[in-house]
């Protein structure tokens, strides 16, 4: 088939170097005009290195996504030495690591993220679940927005950020809070130990 096709390529710019229209080359020869002209362009600015009638590879002439092997390499050293002292090894304290070594022009934490999984070092959690051995209170909720759940997450110096960024003074800890909405008037219940 390819013989055919590269045939029907030099036949088709003979017509058309003879006079004969770009319409008539490509209805006798059942391709389109288009193809047509995209032969002729073809066979003007060919190159001694590749014929024209030749096909070309349609792989890009780079890829902007790959990494150069160095650099590759600085994210795995990064990352064992991250793992080999106990450190949180994920992308982001990567990132860390590669600025610390010197690094500025280092790839982002999504591509180091690729970096990783294509190098197959990164771990999923082994095993079932196991519970912390205490349950989460439950609400019963007897109509639709009756119960809302709302979390708190507790920094170093005992305060407390809740989503809406209200700061609160309280433990360290991260807790979770459920209110319960009764009508007006009353107060809201917590279940207890909240």
């Amino acid at each position: 088939m390819e013989k055919t096709q590269k045939r029907d390529r030099i036949r088709a710019l003979e017509r058309f170097q003879q006079g004969e229209s770009v319409s008539t080359i490509a209805n006798s020869l059942g391709y389109s005009r288009r193809w047509v002209y995209k032969w002729i362009e073809r066979s003007r600015v060919a190159s001694p290195e590749v014929p024209w009638p030749e096909d070309r590879s349609r792989r890009p002439h780079a890829n902007p996504r790959n990494c150069s092997v160095e650099m590759v390499e600085a994210v795995k050293l990064a990352r064992f030495h991250l793992y080999n002292r106990g450190l949180f090894c994920g992308a982001q304290a990567i990132v860390w690591e590669l600025e610390e070594m010197g690094l500025e022009d280092h790839p982002s934490v999504r591509r180091i993220n690729r970096i990783l999984s294509r190098e197959e070092l990164t771990h999923r959690r082994t095993g079932r679940y196991e519970s912390k051995g205490r349950k989460y209170p439950k609400l019963s909720a007897q109509v639709a927005n009756e119960v809302h759940e709302m979390e708190q997450r507790g920094f170093g110096d005992g305060t407390l950020r809740t989503e809406s960024g209200v700061e609160q003074g309280g433990a360290a800890n991260a807790e979770r809070h459920l209110v319960e909405l009764v009508p007006s008037g009353d107060s809201p219940k917590c279940p207890s130990g909240q």
